[in-house]
């Protein structure tokens, strides 16, 4: 079998390194996400997964965020039957696999143009009322064509610390004002996580830069009237940690005693 070459580099680049965490869950006995696909898709690139300084420990965490970002989405489209999905820099993620969402739900998976063409090429294309953008996030073009007819619910996973301040709020502002109602599901660090972000293998080996730290999650309500923080987990917090290996298990209980440690992820869910 020919596989894939990867061209990509910086923040792109890193994309791999979820999709290999996913890939390594997969083979666990007592694996989180079942996340074939994203196996099968992993023995189908030509790359050095060795980069992204991946273990088992990171695999579960990668999991574990994932799975909090599925079942939040998969609430809200409990509730609304007739929504819109904005999976924002979806890059390899098989999210719509994993929630396979009825056909009366309209899913976007937005990233830029060559992720998206990788995208097509290693992950099989859902059925029912499914589309990709070829698009950074931050162009405003795309969004204008999304209609605004429905709920919308927007995820974001792996994408806020790669963006400015001002650019996060700036999309956030777009989508609230846009969509009648909807919720907003995505993870952020902490700026202590941003300024140990060369600690990250999967960054480091990269060559990519985080830039966005979130100190208070309670800043972004005031982005938008009427937009409400409803959840704020603390990566060292998540439902399914003790999942973890030991190793695992006891830094997750030091980081959480340790003032900034404790805050240096979070996954946020808001109301607009």
């Amino acid at each position: 079998m020919d596989r894939e070459k990867i061209t990509l580099s910086g923040a792109q680049e890193t994309l791999l390194a979820t999709l290999y965490g996913r890939a390594v869950d997969s083979r666990s006995p007592d694996s989180i996400l079942h996340d074939h696909t994203a196996r099968e898709a992993v023995e189908r690139v030509a790359y050095d997964f060795g980069k992204t300084g991946m273990t088992d420990t990171t695999a579960v965490g990668i999991a574990l965020r994932a799975k909090q970002l599925d079942d939040w989405a998969m609430e809200f489209l409990a509730e609304h039957q007739k929504a819109t999905v904005l999976h924002l820099a979806c890059g390899l993620d098989t999210r719509v696999q994993r929630l396979d969402p009825p056909s009366s739900v309209r899913w976007i998976d937005v990233d830029y143009p060559e992720v998206i063409e990788l995208r097509r090429r290693l992950l099989p294309e859902p059925s029912g009322n499914y589309e990709m953008a070829g698009a950074s996030v931050t162009d405003e073009a795309w969004l204008r064509e999304v209609p605004d007819d429905r709920p919308t619910v927007v995820v974001a996973e792996g994408l806020t610390m790669y963006l400015r301040k001002e650019e996060g709020k700036r999309l956030i502002q777009r989508i609230t004002d846009r969509f009648p109602s909807g919720q907003l599901l995505f993870d952020v660090y902490g700026p202590l996580g941003i300024r140990l972000q060369k600690m990250v293998p999967a960054v480091r080996n990269a060559g990519a830069t985080l830039h966005w730290g979130l100190d208070d999650p309670h800043e972004i309500e005031s982005w938008h009237p009427g937009l409400t923080c409803l959840d704020a987990v603390r990566s060292v917090d998540m439902p399914g940690v003790e999942k973890m290996p030991a190793s695992g298990r006891m830094s997750m209980r030091l980081m959480a005693h340790l003032p900034g440690f404790r805050d240096v992820g979070r996954i946020l869910r808001y109301r607009f």
